[in-house]
């Protein structure tokens, strides 16, 4: 062998071992960190992060353990209420009086009927009627109204008559906020009016909406649900109060892919639960050649109050979860542990992938040794 080939070699031979001495670091460029690295330390007493299998015995465990990422909001479920429309303070009534007597004390010369337009319902749920004074309507149906009026007319008017039609006011109707095709302000038809009647009246839920939620403010306290539950289950569909606002808005939940995942990216939710198995279909699967498919961390971050006495939680604000995928256990477990909103799931490279590189810088060096031989 040549002195220049031998130099060659010598060469050649020393980039390998540079590159062998790299791996044995850690230090070769890779797409994602090995599952040894980012759970190396949990087992040691000033670990600031705990690490759990996802497992069926694990599960039934954290599912009692506290929600994260999200504030969580109850619902009221559905009450029956009257079908009649309510006369409240606020609303508008016009009031048609008849009166056939030649001397009616309400009427003009030649006139049979006098209309009380826009008169609006006072605070106290009264309108004031000329010789008669302040008659209380508030909290009764139209028809209950005219016969009260009426009988209050007789001392003045006694064959006198009367009609009473009601525009609604702002505590008879709800504001349709967003979300929905035409928004604004809705009157109730009645007292049983509630959240999908609503929705309907205003044209339904805009359409690219992912998974809609509902927001429902009543006074200075909100409610909220997702529209599949409400479709889904009729005792939810909430009897609206007038001066109720609705809010119809896309889910704001997310979660976050990093590694060797067939996406890096945040994906929203697509529906009120997502697993982790739904969770790794939405990112695109593990890559089939750089993944550790016995590696996929989910690594979550808990309050403190998860950890005070009597609480049901994790060891530490710091979670990692493992989920194997290349066990029945493994990919069960997987479709039943719950993907909280700001969730990280990293799937980590498998150690193979870095022998493979070296293989391939190897090969790459015999084959220009050949090359310088020939």
């Amino acid at each position: 062998m040549s002195g220049n080939l031998m130099g060659k070699l010598t060469k050649y031979i020393l980039w390998i071992a540079i590159a062998v001495s790299l791996t044995a670091c850690g230090s070769l460029p890779r797409g994602a960190a090995i599952q040894s690295e980012v759970t190396k330390g949990a087992n040691k007493p000033e670990a600031d992060f705990a690490v759990y299998p996802v497992s069926k015995a694990f599960l039934p465990s954290v599912a009692q353990w506290p929600t994260t990422g999200e504030r969580t909001y109850g619902w009221i479920n559905h009450s029956n209420g009257s079908n009649a429309q309510i006369i409240r303070p606020g609303d508008t009534v016009n009031i048609t009086i008849w009166d056939s007597a030649e001397n009616s004390l309400l009427m003009g010369p030649g006139e049979r009927s006098v209309v009380l337009q826009n008169m609006r319902v006072s605070e106290a749920g009264s309108v004031f009627v000329p010789y008669v004074g302040k008659v209380q309507i508030a909290e009764r149906t139209p028809d209950n109204a005219r016969q009260t009026l009426q009988r209050q007319l007789e001392s003045v008017a006694p064959g006198a008559q009367v009609q009473i039609a009601m525009v609604e006011g702002r505590t008879n109707s709800v504001d349709l906020i967003g979300g929905v095709r035409s928004p604004g302000n809705i009157r109730m038809p009645d007292q049983d009016f509630s959240v999908l009647a609503a929705i309907s009246a205003a044209g339904g839920v805009n359409e690219g909406l992912s998974n809609p939620r509902v927001k429902l403010v009543r006074g200075h306290t909100t409610y909220r649900t997702s529209m599949s539950r409400l479709l889904d289950d009729p005792t939810l569909d909430t009897r609206l109060v007038g001066g109720d606002q609705v809010i119809v808005e896309r889910d704001s939940r997310y979660f976050l892919s990093l590694g060797a995942a067939g996406n890096e990216s945040q994906f929203q939710f697509n529906r009120d639960e997502v697993s982790a198995l739904d969770a790794i279909s939405l990112i695109g699967g593990v890559n089939d050649t750089t993944a550790n498919p016995r590696g996929v961390l989910i690594l979550r971050e808990y309050p403190a109050s998860a950890l005070s006495a009597g609480q049901r939680g994790p060891r530490q604000q710091r979670v990692v979860f493992t989920i194997d995928l290349t066990t029945s256990d493994g990919l069960f477990s997987a479709r039943n542990f719950q993907i909280h909103s700001g969730d990280l799931v990293l799937a980590t490279e498998s150690p193979v992938s870095s022998a493979r590189l070296i293989v391939s810088l190897i090969g790459s060096a015999f084959g220009l040794i050949n090359i310088a031989s020939n």
